[in-house]
């Protein structure tokens, strides 16, 4: 009787006008079949909606890797106009057209978004490690001078990212994210594991990817880039706080080989008065090349691995270290994993026991990599990283190679069988997965460490596992140093908002005697500003060390430029602070590219060498030697950077206090230790104390500069900087509110309160407009006990 009930339903669920094609409407949206092609339509929300297509005589049934949100049931109204099947919610309209299959969508006002390319989509029978399946690909018609953003960390220079061809299997330099936001509002998450081709041309845009049971895509439309990318957060999960002192600046080398070398750095910061927050062990601190990754310390050089964290905890410094996806065959790890067949056989580094270069293929390492994808090799990859590294106290880690590396790539290595199917179906969620793990076992120890982890690869949805990544072992030079700007902010308009990269490039190939070389000194010393105004300061490589005593003493131009930089990075964190809460609240980002706050300003859409550092400071990266003649340094005549002031508002010079109008391209002098940043007017931002490490000094005397101009407004956030109490909502906030019309700043009642919290404190005004050099003249002080405070200035 109940199946005769439910056939009924079913039947009465058919709708049919006129020659219009029947379909099923569900609770999400419909279903229906179209020339052999079934096809759904699901709303996950009014403004997101799903498009899924497979083959009449197949089945399609697919958990996301990606998406963590559920549909919710949204209002929707469904009819039929001639030819079209459309669904509206009070966001977005999707048109299906029942004779050719194509799909629209369109505004509600009826403005036109994003439209299939008709016979756009494709299926072509594969055989996928003896699982029959299909090749897939769609195709889309963009507007010719539509601007589209995303698609990952590509080393392509590129801001906007039309007319190319990406192949998208995860590598070390480059990061894919099958995801890209056009500058009309919306944003398309194409959601595939497998190595996929984007191309876009004159005729169509086009995903095309090696494994799919069906075509599964996801429509969003935002209004703008920060829209977009909120619709991308809400559908593959939200970004968790991670501490202040992962705002801090970190040292690192490849590599540090002694336990008393790695705290000998942190001890000579500390000499030098020079700020450090952390240092970072790179790898081989667990011996030989068969022990690779045995998540121990069996190199003797670290004689007593508990001694060293202690060392450098009592130095006020926190330590990571790196960890890999692969284990040596003569680890616990590996030989536990091996036993539940969660080992994958490709070649990987490091390709020889031997750890000289090149190579010795009579010496094969025996290394493997850990199926991520099986939920119980992820417990036992946590079980011996919890009881060796994590136990000891280490506060971060450094997941390398998440990609992961592999070398020499063979059809019949993507057959390798993991829990989810062959690694060809999976491969590029393979860091999503690795770092996915890592993140739910910690949480699942303690709430008192918030997760922090640096890894080098990423894919859509690993914003929501507390990981920064960055762009890889790219080797230096003046136009690598530039691509990494682009790469991030691209990254960033795929939701995911932390990324860094190893300031002064990984590798040093094309430089002799690095750190005696003039250009080379000064590329670095232009990477650490731009480090500087990334999520994460962190100077990193290979072929020479990188601290700041490698790079002369004070006194001399380049020493004094990087240590310039770092004491600015630790002056901004209560503005960095507050705005990775701004993140994590208001699904912001911190490196903002231009098409976010100057939508409007077709001038600034393609600048790829500029951005804003959260809604206040934009940053002008120096990305051209400017004082290396002849292989010496010439400092005797200062140089200028060419740059471009969008419009809409006016700009305050961060160095010397004068007001430039937007709208135009100008000339800024840059020596060494100047990159030309700007504030926008009305901005208003906290300036912290001189201190030698994140939490040393409390923030009960911060400078407040106020940039006139504009009316403006900023919400200062405070917590206790390492837990997740603030989930439980133990933090407090004081919005800033600068009316430049009346020159009055509102000091608005502070909300929340947390144990530790300043009751009561002073605020130190500055104002600033046209030629201010921020003269203690100009200091006002304010009493504040969280009580709204006004005040005409």
């Amino acid at each position: 009787m109940n199946r005769i009930f439910t056939s009924l339903l079913i039947l009465f669920a058919f709708f049919s006008v006129g020659s219009a094609q029947s379909y099923i409407k569900t609770d999400l949206g419909i279903k229906t079949s179209i020339n052999k092609i079934a096809y759904e339509i699901q709303f996950f929300s009014p403004s997101i909606a799903r498009v899924v297509k497979w083959p009449e005589e197949s089945c399609f049934n697919k958990e996301s890797l990606s998406v963590t949100r559920k549909p919710q049931h949204t209002n929707l109204n469904v009819s039929i106009n001639g030819e079209n099947l459309i669904l509206k919610s009070d966001e977005l309209i999707v048109h299906l057209n029942t004779k050719s299959g194509t799909v629209s969508f369109e505004t509600t006002s009826g403005q036109p978004l994003l439209k299939e390319k008709q016979a756009g989509a494709e299926f072509t029978a594969f055989n996928d490690a003896g699982n029959a399946t299909y090749n897939i690909s769609q195709s889309f018609a963009l507007e010719k001078h539509e601007a589209i953003y995303g698609l990952g960390i590509l080393q392509n220079g590129k801001m906007i990212q039309r007319d190319l061809e990406v192949h998208m299997i995860q590598n070390n330099t480059q990061d894919f994210i099958p995801f890209f936001q056009s500058n009309k509002g919306y944003g398309l998450f194409w959601d595939n594991y497998s190595p996929t081709i984007f191309s876009d041309n004159q005729e169509q845009t086009t995903f095309s990817s090696e494994v799919g049971d069906g075509i599964d895509y996801y429509f969003m439309y935002g209004e703008n880039a920060d829209g977009v990318v909120a619709q991308m957060r809400e559908l593959t999960g939200q970004v968790p706080m991670f501490p202040l002192w992962t705002y801090g600046y970190w040292q690192s080398r490849e590599r540090y080989k002694s336990q008393d070398e790695t705290v000998g750095v942190v001890k000579k910061y500390r000499e030098l008065g020079v700020p450090l927050d952390g240092i970072i062990q790179d790898w081989r601190y667990w011996g030989n090349n068969y022990l690779w990754n045995a998540m121990e310390f069996l190199n003797e050089e670290f004689y007593d691995p508990q001694k060293m964290v202690n060392n450098v905890h009592n130095l006020n410094a926190h330590m990571i270290i790196s960890i890999w996806n692969s284990f040596g065959p003569e680890t616990k790890p590996y030989r536990e994993l091996d036993s539940i067949d969660a080992l994958m056989d490709f070649k990987t580094w490091p390709e020889s026991g031997s750890f000289k270069w090149p190579p010795n293929p009579d010496y094969p390492s025996g290394v493997r990599v850990y199926d991520a994808y099986n939920p119980e090799a992820r417990d036992i990859y946590w079980k011996y990283l919890n009881k060796g590294i994590f136990s000891l106290g280490i506060d971060g880690f450094w997941i390398d190679s998440s990609e992961p590396d592999h070398f020499d790539p063979k059809p019949s290595d993507f057959d390798n069988q993991t829990y989810l199917g062959s690694f060809r179906k999976v491969r590029n969620a393979y860091p999503l997965m690795t770092v996915g793990g890592v993140y739910k076992h910690q949480r699942e120890v303690t709430s008192d460490k918030r997760v922090f982890i640096l890894t080098r690869s990423v894919f859509a949805g690993q914003q929501r596992y507390g990981a920064n990544t960055w762009s890889g072992d790219v080797v230096a030079s003046w136009d690598a140093l530039r691509k990494q700007i682009s790469g991030g902010l691209n990254l960033t308009l795929c939701g995911v908002p932390h990324y860094n990269s190893d300031i002064g490039g990984f590798f040093l190939w094309d430089y002799q005697n690095p750190l005696q070389n003039a250009d080379y000194r000064e590329l670095y010393a232009r990477w650490v500003q731009f480090g500087t105004f990334c999520p994460m300061m962190r100077s990193h490589g290979a072929d020479a060390p990188r601290e700041i005593y490698q790079f002369g003493k004070k006194g001399e131009p380049v020493y004094d430029a990087i240590e310039k930089y770092i004491n600015l990075r630790y002056s901004l964190l209560p503005y960095i602070y507050s705005t990775s809460w701004d993140v994590t609240a208001n699904q912001s980002s911190m490196m903002r590219p231009l098409v976010m706050d100057f939508p409007s300003d077709k001038k600034a859409l393609n600048i790829d060498d500029q951005y804003m550092f959260g809604k206040s400071i934009l940053v002008c990266p120096v990305t051209k030697s400017m004082y290396n003649k002849d292989g010496q340094a010439d400092f005797s005549t200062i140089k200028k950077r060419k740059l471009y002031l969008p419009s809409g508002t006016k700009w305050i010079d961060f160095w010397t206090g004068e007001t430039v109008e937007g709208g135009q391209t100008i000339a800024k002098e840059t020596p060494i230790d100047i990159m030309p940043l700007y504030v926008k007017a009305g901005s208003v931002i906290p300036i912290g104390p001189d201190v030698q490490y994140a939490e040393e000094k409390p923030w009960n005397n911060l400078e407040i500069r106020v940039y006139k101009g504009a009316d403006g407004e900023f919400t200062l956030y405070e917590d206790e900087n390492d837990n997740y109490n603030y989930e439980k909502g133990l933090y407090s906030t004081i919005k800033f509110i600068w009316d430049d019309s009346e020159n009055t700043l509102i000091i608005s009642d502070r909300k929340g309160r947390f144990p530790g919290m300043l009751t009561d404190r002073e605020f130190k005004i500055v104002m600033i407009s046209g030629k201010n050099n921020l003269d203690s003249e100009h200091i006002i002080p304010v009493k504040y006990s969280g009580r709204r405070t006004s005040m005409n200035l």
